[in-house]
């Protein structure tokens, strides 16, 4: 009979920046995607407001036309060759995260009921030991956005504030940019989804 010993649990990281850095992933648009390039920016901050200077962010979303660059994906829609649709986006040492995509396109959900636009973020960071998954949804999409089926699970409006990215000052380049930040707890948690 084999004896199992239980271990102790680990948290995951420090180590995204030495080992997954790859600053051109954060550019989801880099092949000249189709669509309404944006930088989307923020802070990842702890349950004190602190940054977290070593974490990373795993994103996914469709291409402006509401398709993703995934086989499961059989819409009658087109790709797009240039947009690749997934990426990583690390913190900085002020918890800072930025990158490039485009404005997504609304996707069908359970029951083909349309979805806004969104972009798919899960967040790994020092001391979480599964990762976490939100979504960006963007405060100039209100009309998507008051019929999208999962952002109307979050009934209390100050809950679902955590996911709209509110535009902000474009940079030197004029694209636009939007601005979205993520408190992993306490006062003004970002909404995270069980799945």
């Amino acid at each position: 009979m084999t004896r199992l010993i239980p271990t102790c649990s680990q948290t995951v990281g420090p180590f995204y920046h030495f080992a997954l850095a790859r600053p051109e992933w954060s550019n989801l648009a880099r092949k000249g995607a189709k669509g309404r390039k944006m930088h989307v920016e923020g802070r990842v901050l702890d349950g004190d407001g602190k940054p977290c200077r070593d974490a990373f962010l795993e994103l996914w979303q469709a291409n402006a036309a509401g398709r993703y660059n995934h086989p499961d994906d059989m819409q009658d829609k087109p790709l797009d060759a240039g947009f690749v649709g997934f990426g990583r986006a690390l913190t900085d040492a002020k918890g800072c995260y930025r990158f490039t995509t485009i404005m997504p396109g609304p996707v069908p959900g359970r029951g083909n009921a349309l979805q806004a636009p969104h972009i798919a973020v899960n967040v790994f960071a020092r001391g979480i030991l599964k990762h976490l998954a939100t979504r960006i949804y963007f405060a100039d999409q209100q009309e998507a956005n008051a019929a999208d089926p999962v952002l109307g699970l979050v009934h209390d409006p100050a809950r679902r504030a955590t996911l709209i990215a509110r535009p902000a000052k474009p940079g030197r380049d004029k694209v636009p940019v939007y601005r979205f930040d993520i408190r992993l707890q306490g006062d003004g948690e970002t909404v995270f989804f069980d799945v």
